[in-house]
């Protein structure tokens, strides 16, 4: 008997309870190195209810108001003032951190903690993402910007996508099945709705080119009136395969938002896709998963593991001899590399970090390729 071979991944709206917390804590971030680009920020947010606490430890040199960022978050999702009380309840970054991280020289910098990340490429989309992440993004970001672009009161910012794609033939990949949740307001149908989940779908899907013959799951649960915060507790860095692979890849367990690049968690992840990703361009393997780790106050990983999932096209110890090579692995190196002193984290804390054609982001550039390939000819 022929066994389906199905992969899923999920997005999330930006009024999705998590969301909100990710989106507070990297405007957080923002404003912060707006005003001091040596800002060392970790700032985590809780949403439950109708109470929303922003603490974490920060040390800047400027003023952020972290409630009016808060705030500028809230509003364009459809919430107004009384809807939340917000507290904050932020700290300094403890000395023996800021030590670790901050050389004597003035110029190395020590990770700000140790961890280890994962950074994962495949060649199955133009982006270098698993389709199946591709999907679920796209489904969610068009249901947001219509909601916004034609001021659909009637549909809410807290909704799901899902996306399951039959990877049996890997030449012919097909849609399996499509799931859609979305807030809406009381007083319109669940026919209402279905019909503007099925237009989403419907550009989408015709978007990909792939078949229309799967199966589709609109607000399973019925009635969706009741979300965000208030119909569900939210938390800075719950979505971790939202914000990555979708699944498909590992994950080392660290969040992303509300840190300063010195925060490997977010930097060495970053990092780890701009490897795997110009490993896959060069065309020196189809799929490449990297694992990097950290120690505390350690200017650059102490290992790595390159996974090419028996796709590589050179011998593996030649791909290692040529990351070795061609890439600095030094923090201070990544974090000039990759702009990271500066306020761009905001539109990362929706939609992914990764693939994002969007942004111009510096760690999903080809500009390795050439150099890999050159080490790999020129030492075979």
């Amino acid at each position: 008997m022929d066994i389906k071979k199905i992969l899923t991944s999920e997005s999330v709206g930006a009024g999705h309870p998590d969301k909100i917390c990710d989106q507070i804590s990297d405007c957080v971030l923002d404003e912060c190195l707006r005003q001091d680009k040596d800002s060392k920020v970790a700032c985590e947010v809780f949403a439950a209810n109708r109470l929303i606490v922003i603490g974490g430890e920060i040390t800047t040199k400027g003023y952020v108001d972290v409630v009016k960022c808060a705030w500028n978050i809230l509003m364009p999702l459809g919430y107004k003032e009384s809807d939340f009380t917000i507290i904050s309840n932020v700290n300094s970054q403890s000395s023996e951190i800021f030590n670790a991280v901050n050389k004597e020289d003035g110029q190395t910098l020590g990770a700000g903690d140790q961890g280890i990340v994962y950074g994962y490429a495949t060649n199955e989309t133009s982006n270098y993402l698993p389709l199946t992440i591709n999907m679920a993004h796209d489904l969610v970001r068009l249901c947001e910007r219509i909601r916004r672009e034609k001021n659909i009161d009637y549909i809410k910012s807290d909704m799901k996508s899902q996306v399951s794609i039959d990877y049996s033939d890997p030449s012919n990949l097909r849609i399996e099945t499509i799931v859609m949740s979305v807030q809406h307001a009381d007083y319109i149908t669940q026919e209402q709705v279905k019909e503007f989940c099925n237009f989403v779908i419907d550009t989408v899907v015709s978007g990909y080119n792939m078949n229309k013959d799967f199966n589709k799951y609109i607000n399973p649960s019925g009635s969706f009136v009741i979300g965000g915060p208030i119909g569900d507790t939210g938390l800075t860095g719950r979505k971790l395969m939202v914000d990555t692979y979708g699944g498909i890849a590992k994950h080392g367990g660290g969040a992303f938002s509300g840190k300063d690049g010195t925060k490997v968690d977010r930097s060495g992840a970053y990092f780890a896709r701009y490897l795997a990703k110009n490993i896959v361009a060069a065309e020196l393997a189809d799929m490449c998963e990297i694992q990097l780790s950290f120690a505390i106050g350690v200017e650059r990983n102490i290992s790595i593991y390159i996974d090419t999932f028996n796709t590589e096209k050179v011998p593996l110890s030649q791909i290692y001899n040529a990351v070795e090579s061609v890439f600095d692995f030094s923090l201070r190196s990544i974090l000039n590399k990759f702009n990271m002193f500066s306020p761009i984290y905001l539109p990362l804390a929706t939609y992914g970090h990764f693939g994002r054609n969007d942004l111009n982001l510096p760690w999903e550039k080809l500009d390795k390729v050439e150099e890999l390939k050159n080490f790999i000819n020129n030492n075979i």
